[in-house]
């Protein structure tokens, strides 16, 4: 299940979408963005951890750097659950590609790669 909550101009945003196995597989799939070389076997389909991993880092990736609770907020809505957003922030947290910084208050997640 992906629930997206947030807000088009003053209009409040929660959808729920229910996606199988299959469905995850193709949204994974889509978000590559570099392809492996012919020679590599492939991979298996990705399972709902592994492309929700991949959706956290692909939004980390194409914003930069976010704030903790910014990025926290964005996870909450990605996942449908606070456990599970704060779950995907500690493993971005502990990736090679990330660097996480002082910000004041908060930390900054700054992509690296």
């Amino acid at each position: 299940m992906l629930r997206i909550r947030g807000s088009i101009g003053d209009w409040p945003v929660d959808l729920t979408l229910e996606m199988d196995d299959a469905d995850w597989a193709r949204l994974g799939a889509q978000l590559q963005v570099e392809k492996p070389p012919v020679s590599v076997p492939a991979a298996k389909p990705l399972n709902q951890d592994d492309a929700l991993w991949q959706i956290a880092r692909d939004l980390l990736r194409k914003a930069g750097q976010l704030s903790g609770p910014d990025l926290l907020d964005q996870l909450e809505g990605l996942t449908g659950s606070a456990a599970a957003g704060k779950r995907l922030l500690v493993r971005l947290r502990h990736s090679s590609d990330v660097k996480v910084e002082s910000g004041g208050d908060t930390p900054l997640y700054r992509w690296l790669v």
